[in-house]
């Protein structure tokens, strides 16, 4: 009769080799695997369930939450959140109740500002869990501002006629460029503003006034306000 097998420590690790590798290289590749990591840091926490909890099973059972949120499937983040936000609530409560009990004020403010924390962090996980239920749409909009004063801005069909508009303009300012050649042929040389000019007499009538056609008259001279 034989003996029986012993029972594998539900702690230990079982690695899977395959003949094509080594035992380190088996061993390099479950150490970098989400599942193993995540089981071997939760289980330090899971004395509350006692010494029983087999760490391949909760491997295999993070692998398999895994394949179902890469299906689409996100109800175990959700529930995930939800229970989060619970228990952040719960502390928030417990700590709220041992700041109240406090007689020192320097222990009242250590118990309400963490109270506080749990809170946050509650507020924080609630949010998070409204966005994954409900993802936010973003929109990314093409406007274009043409005034330095208070305006009105309106998406869509408006905003067609804005960009009519700004044609409307480049087309008037590329008009007026053979205005200006036109001008230039036709002159045949630019305005010189810096050649001084001589004086000429526009009207043969109209003569300077010399200095004896002033009237001979003595100014009067102003006085002052005393």
């Amino acid at each position: 009769m034989t003996a029986p097998a012993a029972a594998a420590d539900p702690k230990t690790l079982q690695i899977v080799t395959n003949p094509e590798e080594t035992m380190a290289q088996s061993l390099g590749r479950a150490s970098i695997k989400p599942a193993v990591n995540a089981a071997v840091a939760m289980q330090p926490y899971q004395g509350f369930l006692g010494e029983d909890v087999n760490l391949m099973a909760t491997i295999e059972a993070i692998r398999s939450s895994t394949d179902r949120i890469k299906g689409g499937d996100l109800s175990d983040l959700e529930a995930m959140l939800t229970g989060q936000a619970v228990a952040l609530q719960t502390i928030f409560t417990s700590l709220a109740r041992r700041a109240q009990a406090q007689t020192y004020q320097r222990n009242l403010e250590a118990f309400l500002g963490l109270a506080l924390k749990a809170q946050a962090q509650s507020r924080a996980t609630i949010s998070a869990l409204v966005d994954l239920k409900y993802p936010r749409q973003v929109a990314f909009v093409k406007q274009a501002n043409i005034s330095n004063g208070p305006q009105q801005v309106n998406n869509g069909a408006t905003a067609a006629v804005f960009d009519q508009s700004a044609q409307a303009r480049a087309h008037g300012r590329e008009s007026q460029l053979p205005e200006i050649k036109e001008l230039e042929v036709s002159d045949g040389q630019w305005l010189d503003t810096g050649t001084k000019g001589t004086t000429g007499r526009t009207d043969p009538h109209l003569e300077a006034v010399g200095k004896g056609d002033r009237a001979n008259k003595p100014r009067r001279k102003s006085q002052g306000l005393a």
